[in-house]
């Protein structure tokens, strides 16, 4: 997986946030608000390659919880990003 490179973070009003466009004819502007941990999590893996594995290992040394609980949240996360364009295979 890799963090697609045409998404950005940008930091509006307090809040970290990537805003993504769609190339058809209607206004599909889409903002996208990411908490801390997501945004820890693109941080670090932007711009490289990453597994699943990747991304539960960046939350056990990021935060204090358990490997099941990183996991589901990793899941979470990848699924999140993969339904907003902001990952790709």
């Amino acid at each position: 997986m890799k963090i697609n490179p045409q998404m950005k973070v940008r930091h509006v009003a307090g809040e970290d946030i990537v805003i993504t466009q769609s190339d058809q004819a209607a206004d599909m502007t889409k903002v996208i608000a990411l908490n801390e941990s997501a945004l820890h999590l693109y941080n670090a893996l932007q711009e490289r390659d990453f597994t699943m594995q990747d991304v539960v290992d960046t939350l056990l040394e990021a935060y204090d919880v358990d490997a099941d609980t990183a996991r589901r949240d990793a899941e979470a996360w990848v699924a999140e990003m993969q339904q907003n364009l902001m990952i790709t295979d």
